[in-house]
């Protein structure tokens, strides 16, 4: 549908290459010393106002842990309550603020991360969350720019949808409106656009928001706030409230305003928010939207025809690229016996060239994992392989977490289609392999369709047609996100909206309008220009 107002038709933000002695590189290396040297004590931002609580926790990098960038204050339920008043009081002006004057402010959030604060978002993403600088542009800038300007043109389209006839003498219209209550948006450690999505998206429909980031990521989550506010967010939208999920979760999800959830984490956390909600159904004032991404256990099915260089290409990358710590990162791999010599050979060589090490260091692929938590319990899987009888490890299998918290690309090799790193999620750089033979083709596809709870992404590769058609076609309900020729993760925004089934989430698809319309009650309005003004109709009349 054509778009008739204001807001231009985005374009996806150019990434910026940091090619040795390009500006950007200096700027951003200069702006990453700055931070480095610079501790912060991060506050609530409550009702837009700085909050201190009793409570403060540190803030550290990963590839350094001894490194604390600064500490930040942990809401309770005193802040909860506080923030959920500022919110509702808040609701009162923004969910009667014209879409046009909202997409104003996260259009300029847009503009002021694309130039003037794309350096602090960038550098603070790769200090945080150790991620080198390429994984930081695509992300915490250019996909959250993406979702800015993305989300404010697919709110005017929807806002054009309308009733498809009016008979002569009344006029039928649509409108969205805001959701009653708050929106409590929960984001994970390991994207900061995601962090930046969650409360937006709703703030972008007139909804107001709690916005608890994962504890481990709260430095990048609080440089968006600061962002958001400069862009001219009113006082109250979005109330910032880091915290541990113990002290902050139970006190949001028992209020009765509480008028949806947009998560993105871990697959027990958000069953548990589930199963709290419909403990609860009868105490809210509406029925809570629940708009969650958890898991993934992504897949890689590989035909005979393969390409083996682009197999062994989109291997290295799905699986290794940010520690594997995406949750549609390549977990495990079906390759056919009579191409794995080759492949095998080359990809090996790709693995062995990856440098590893602190992301300030532009010329490592990969860097630490996000802590000790994930650390060991990426550790353990790794360990579980290398005493198991059916299982090899082909790449890595060391960790060391004397400084940071590394992990080699490490590469298992099973015989046993469930062995328990080819069903379970790890989210670290550990990939299986299993070796089919090719006249299973078909049952190889049942194999991969069946062995995991989750859905989110998954690839085949091949350069047989008919043979990627079949792929497609058995795979159906096994990715939401599915990629022919090409490794399963990098969904881009207004391209591959992004999401899955199964255990994996709701399947509400960031990046596109059907998650924007999660985000609004629809009212239907009639009105009648000549109504009726005696009840009998023409049938009750006498022959």
């Amino acid at each position: 549908m054509k778009n008739t107002n204001n807001i231009p038709k985005p374009i996806n933000e150019p990434i910026l290459s940091y090619e040795p002695g390009s500006p950007e590189k200096a700027s951003l290396k200069k702006r990453i010393q700055e931070l480095k040297s610079n501790k912060i004590e991060v506050p609530l931002i409550i009702g837009g106002q700085e909050i201190k609580s009793e409570n403060l926790s540190e803030m550290y990098i990963p590839h350094d842990h001894q490194h604390i960038l600064g500490s930040y204050h942990k809401a309770g339920s005193k802040e909860v309550t506080m923030a959920i008043e500022a919110s509702l009081s808040a609701w009162k002006t923004w969910s009667k603020t014209s879409m046009d004057e909202r997409a104003k402010v996260f259009l300029k959030a847009a503009d002021l991360l694309a130039g003037p604060w794309r350096d602090t978002i960038n550098a603070a993403t790769m200090l945080n969350m150790s991620k080198n600088a390429y994984q930081a542009e695509i992300d915490a800038a250019c996909e959250l720019i993406d979702f800015f300007r993305f989300n404010a043109w697919y709110a005017q389209e929807l806002a054009e949808h309308q009733p498809m006839y009016s008979p002569e003498g009344m006029k039928n219209s649509l409108e969205l409106r805001p959701l009653e209550g708050f929106v409590f948006a929960v984001s994970p450690f390991n994207f900061t656009s995601i962090g930046g999505n969650l409360p937006c998206a709703p703030a972008m429909m007139g909804n107001v928001a709690l916005w608890k980031p994962a504890s481990s990521a709260v430095y990048p989550a609080y440089f968006i706030m600061q962002l958001l506010i400069e862009a001219g967010l009113p006082k109250g939208v979005i109330n910032f409230i880091p915290g541990s999920g113990r002290d902050v979760g139970p006190n949001v999800i028992s209020d009765s305003n509480l008028a949806g959830v947009h998560f993105t984490g871990s697959t027990n956390v958000f069953q548990g928010m589930w199963k709290t909600i419909g403990e609860n159904i009868a105490n809210y004032k509406s029925y809570p939207r629940i708009v969650g991404e958890t898991g993934g256990k992504d897949f890689c099915v590989a035909h005979e025809s393969a390409d083996i260089e682009v197999l062994a290409t989109a291997m290295v990358r799905g699986a290794f690229e940010y520690q594997g710590q995406k949750c549609s990162a390549m977990s495990r791999a079906y390759i056919p016996t009579s191409i794995w010599g080759a492949l095998k050979e080359n990809y090996i060589d790709q693995v062995n060239n990856i440098k590893m090490g602190d992301p300030e260091d532009f010329s490592n692929f990969m860097n630490a994992v996000i802590d000790k938590s994930a650390f060991d319990s990426i550790a353990e899987f790794i360990d579980f392989a290398h005493d198991s009888n059916d299982a090899e490890i082909l790449t890595g299998g060391k960790y060391n977490d004397d400084k940071g918290y590394f992990i080699e690309p490490t590469t298992i090799l099973t015989s046993n289609p469930k062995f328990r790193t080819m069903c379970e999620e790890i989210f670290g750089p550990v990939l299986t392999i299993f070796l089919y033979d090719p006249s299973e083709w078909d049952a190889t596809l049942a194999l991969v369709d069946s062995t995991s709870e989750y859905a989110l992404t998954g690839c085949v590769i091949g350069e047989d047609k008919g043979a990627l058609l079949e792929a497609k076609n058995a795979l159906t309900h096994s990715a939401g996100n599915f990629y022919i020729n090409d490794k399963p993760t990098g969904a881009v925004v207004g391209q591959q909206p992004f999401g899955g089934g199964r255990a994996s989430g709701t399947n509400d698809k960031a990046g596109s309008m059907f998650n924007l319309v999660r985000w609004v009650s629809m009212r239907t309005v009639k009105e009648t220009f000549e109504p009726p003004k005696d009840f009998r109709y023409p049938f009750m009349n006498e022959e």
